[in-house]
């Protein structure tokens, strides 16, 4: 008897973000885990350029720190072009050569492994919308208004959910009025305070501001990411709480633990290099240590976050938890670290989902999923 046929996904990676190696380091764990009986992979990137390009599984498993560095793809791989499939719901990859395309191979499904702009914010799911291609993780309204911080705290907020406060500048209002913008969160916001680009991850070009008078560079320096800048005040004495979330929009998600973000200096937070070159200044403590009764409500609070973002396939709810216990919703990421040891993985590990599994359900989550609207 012949062996079932594998279900064939296409793994996209990499990107024109400032996050394309934590991307790549991304697809090259996903690669070696997933269930190679189940699944066949086909490998397709995006290079800096913005060039889409094509990668052996083999190469794709090779994508992982070496010497401290993260992997990158080079302009220098065969061109790819994605287009419709042949059945309802796949999608098919060729190569360029020349004015030709050769090589085509359909694909049941893709799993866009793309952190940051012009990957998670609604554009790849908007070109899977447009082509009829099924997806893994959250449509295009979840993906473009969680990626927009000030857009996600202001539905988040609308919902009746705690957020943290916050201020908006956009690169107009810092151009006529920067220093009434910096009395505003003065006045406004308590410090210390995090200067963050409004749709950038992975914590890149955020600064933590003890006062007024370091606002100014931090702002500017957050908009080399982003031309949009929040500024958020910063709890002090809070724990950073983490929650997994996975399900789809027909019914109730699927909470994890909690996993607790420890840092191991006061002044210290967990960005780009402590969450993917991770070295002495931080514990990923899971599961937290919390109450049964603190752990329920937040898991509660979490639900609560993907249901109002209308999230489905995955994402991860970040807390901050007051020493007396209140809970706030810091943000929501549709795309979190995927890597084997991120948090959002290690999390369904220690909820009794291992990676692999968890790779699996994803995909049957996006392959169950109806078409179009819904």
């Amino acid at each position: 008897m012949a062996a079932p046929a594998r279900t064939r996904v296409a793994v996209i990676f990499g990107g024109i973000s400032s996050e394309h190696d934590v991307s790549c380091l991304t697809a090259g764990g996903v690669t070696r885990a997933i269930d190679t009986e189940r699944f066949e992979v086909l490998g397709i990137g995006i290079a800096p350029s913005g060039k889409w390009v094509r990668l052996d599984p083999d190469a794709m498993r090779g994508l992982e720190v070496v010497d401290g560095r993260l992997p990158r793809l080079t302009e220098d791989l065969p061109e790819a072009i994605v287009l419709r499939g042949v059945r309802p719901g796949a999608g098919r990859v060729a190569t360029l050569d020349g004015d030709r395309l050769v090589d085509a191979q359909d694909f049941d499904v893709a799993f866009a492994l793309l952190h940051g702009p012009f990957g998670e914010d609604d554009t790849v799911q908007g070109l899977f919308e447009m082509l009829g291609i099924r997806y893994v993780g959250c449509g295009v309204a979840a993906s473009a208004n969680s990626m927009d911080k000030d857009v996600m705290k202001r539905q988040l907020k609308g919902a009746g959910l705690p957020v943290c406060p916050w201020v908006t500048i956009t690169k107009h209002e810092w151009g006529v009025a920067s220093q009434r913008l910096i009395d505003k969160c003065a006045v406004d916001l308590t410090f210390p305070v995090y200067v963050k680009p409004a749709r950038a991850g992975s914590s890149m070009g955020i600064t933590r501001v003890a006062d007024p008078s370091g606002l100014r560079a931090a702002i500017e320096e957050a908009q080399q990411h982003d031309p949009k800048v929040i500024v958020e005040e910063g709890f002090v004495g809070v724990r950073e709480i983490e929650l997994a979330v996975l399900g789809r929009t027909d019914a109730a998600p699927r909470v994890s633990v909690a996993g607790e973000i420890q840092m191991h200096t006061p002044e210290a937070f967990y960005d780009y290099r402590a969450k993917y070159t991770p070295d002495e200044q931080v514990t990923l403590a899971i599961p937290a240590e919390v109450s049964p009764s603190l752990l329920s409500r937040m898991q509660r609070v979490a639900a609560r976050t993907f249901t109002a973002m209308d999230c489905e396939g995955l994402a991860r709810v970040d807390l901050f938890v007051t020493p007396d216990d209140e809970v706030w919703v810091n943000e929501l990421n549709t795309m979190p670290g995927f890597t084997r040891f991120s948090m959002y993985p290690s999390l369904w590990a220690e909820s009794g989902l291992a990676y692999p599994d968890l790779i699996a359900e994803l995909i049957q989550l996006a392959l169950e999923r109806p078409l179009g609207l819904r």
